[in-house]
């Protein structure tokens, strides 16, 4: 969610630049030839048509609760893209302390990838759950999966999050398809 507020914010930045640089154009064509027309936009035949409309009128009323659906969704897409910071245990009553889910995976990765036999490591990480994906060549997963459980919970135990997450670990081993 968070690259689609990004690429929203970026859309309608490039569409308000582009706002800005007709509007100015229109005013230095104004000041420029006063007598003639506009540039680009028919601004007279605007005024016009808006002159004709009410506040009462169905064009007025339904384009303003499409405005009012379009702020709302746009208010719940930037309201769930927020971080996604994992809390940590507090060290006194006015420090409030997290980490991102990253940091937490490289930590992790780190750790498993120091192991003896472990090949490489993907982890992902989120409040509630980590995974763990290692790779190794000597040890099966039956060998290797309770050491690297292990070694993990280990480090969560050194780690003050304030919730303990789930963590599962998966290895990947050439000797298990034999």
């Amino acid at each position: 969610m968070r690259l689609f507020v990004r690429l929203l914010s970026a859309l309608l930045g490039l569409a308000l630049a582009a706002a800005g640089v007709l509007l100015a154009l229109e005013v230095g064509w104004g000041w420029w030839r006063p007598g003639r027309g506009p540039l680009f936009v028919p601004w007279d035949d605007w005024r016009d048509r808006l002159a004709e409309l009410s506040w009462n009128t169905p064009e007025v009323r339904y384009l303003s609760i499409a405005v009012a659906v379009a702020g709302l969704l746009l208010i719940l897409a930037a309201a769930s893209a927020g971080r996604r910071a994992i809390r940590l245990t507090d060290p006194a009553n006015e420090v409030s302390v997290t980490t991102s889910p990253r940091s937490l995976a490289r930590l992790i990765g780190v750790t498993v990838r120091a192991q003896d036999n472990v090949v490489g490591a993907k982890v992902t990480a989120t409040a509630k759950k980590i995974r763990v994906r290692a790779t190794s060549r000597l040890e099966t997963e039956g060998e290797l999966r309770p050491r690297l459980l292990e070694t993990v919970s280990g480090l969560l135990d050194d780690v003050p999050l304030v919730r303990r997450p789930k963590v599962s670990v998966v290895v990947d081993s050439p000797k298990d398809r034999r």
